[in-house]
């Protein structure tokens, strides 16, 4: 028997490519433009919301049968404020430096459209499992732009990954730094995240045209 059903399977995978939160519904836009200038950063976010989006879905889902309608976005936000408060806590605690880069975005997580947007969609409709599923398919595709475009802002901008030197030291003119190539100073600008991932999408679109809207 399958660990996972094909619906379930659809709850991982599908925020990956053909539905992902960021180049097919257009949510979290902002913390993918402004912390992605460095893959480290840009890791962690996509871990954090992993957590906070897989354990809230599945406390809502938990507690959709005794919330009142009347006041269920103040319940979702007192959940995920919690949760956020615990990871800033950890980042404070375990990665001091880290939690200065991210600064005020791990607190703007609370009101990240995806999160607020699957509590409202899934996770009060749906069972705990597939609510832990779905927290994960959509965190897990988050992250995934998230890390692309981080990887290539800081490989082309800075010429590092994870603060380490992969195309030379420009100082010294080593590596590709010898044959006269120089860093993209305007990788590092936010702009540059929103063409990144503005390419992202048109790969995406030319490769699935069912994705293509209709004018």
């Amino acid at each position: 028997m399958a660990l996972l059903s094909k619906k379930d399977t659809g709850l991982l995978l599908d925020p990956l490519a053909d539905n992902n939160p960021i180049t097919i519904q257009v949510l979290g836009i902002c913390s993918a433009l402004a912390i992605t200038a460095q893959l480290k950063a840009s890791i962690v976010m996509a871990l954090s919301v992993v957590f906070v989006l897989a354990v809230g879905n599945v406390v809502i889902s938990l507690m959709r049968n005794i919330i009142p309608s009347k006041i269920r976005i103040i319940v979702q936000l007192v959940v995920v404020a919690a949760l956020v408060i615990i990871v800033d806590q950890v980042l404070k605690a375990f990665a001091y430096e880290l939690s200065k880069t991210l600064s005020v975005f791990v607190g703007l997580i609370i009101t990240n459209c995806i999160i607020m947007g699957r509590f409202e969609a899934f996770a009060l409709g749906n069972g705990p499992y597939r609510s832990f599923l779905d927290g994960i398919g959509n965190a897990a595709g988050y992250g995934l732009i998230l890390i692309i475009v981080g990887f290539f802002r800081e490989l082309l901008g800075s010429g590092t990954l994870l603060g380490f030197k992969v195309l030379g030291d420009p100082i010294a003119k080593t590596g590709l730094y010898a044959i006269g190539y120089e860093n993209n100073g305007f990788m590092l600008l936010s702009p540059m995240a929103l063409i990144v991932v503005g390419i992202i999408i048109w790969i995406q679109r030319s490769r699935n045209s069912a994705l293509i809207e209709e004018n």
